[in-house]
């Protein structure tokens, strides 16, 4: 790890973030959760929000993919999401919806996001972010997909979508 020049837990801790958070409703599989955590951790992202009956740590499930990263990076729990939307607006984060729908951005049209504190929210690996909540959403975020299927695992999706969200700013926070 000396040789890569990675931060320690506490250093992470206490490094400035990326104004990029992740908000996880009704995610089913705590695998899933879990390499999210390990993304944010890679992008030093500013949190993770787990909301609903998306699984929470401590949790064995979480840790098998997480493999530590939930001991660096800050997450919170909320019963719904919702609440944790309501207050990611009072803090001035722009909320985003990964979500196919009615008038979304292509991810490759994002770069009028890069200067604002955002929150992706991203839904059930089945049903996707509710109508209601996607209400709630300033913009929704489409990845442009060309083949039969028209969706990917969360984990992928979170990975290019957050990876596109940081990757202008990253260098600023190394």
């Amino acid at each position: 790890m000396d040789e890569l020049n990675r931060k320690t837990v506490e250093a992470f801790k206490q490094a400035e973030k990326i104004p990029v958070l992740v908000v996880l409703d009704n995610i089913r599989s705590a695998h899933n959760v879990g390499s999210v955590f390990r993304t944010a951790d890679a992008f030093l992202l500013h949190g993770i929000h787990l909301c609903g009956y998306t699984a929470y740590p401590p949790n064995r499930h979480i840790e098998k993919t997480a493999l530590g990263a939930t001991e660096s990076v800050d997450w919170k729990h909320f019963s719904t999401v919702q609440e944790s939307i309501r207050l990611l607006k009072e803090e001035g984060f722009t909320i985003c919806a990964a979500e196919q729908a009615d008038k979304s951005m292509p991810l490759y049209e994002a770069a009028a996001l890069y200067d604002k504190k955002l929150a992706v929210v991203f839904g059930n690996e089945v049903d996707g972010i509710q109508p209601d909540v996607l209400q709630l959403c300033d913009v929704c975020l489409e990845i442009p997909q060309a083949g039969i299927k028209h969706s990917l695992n969360i984990s992928v999706a979170a990975g290019m979508v957050l990876w596109e969200l940081v990757r202008t700013r990253i260098h600023l926070y190394q």
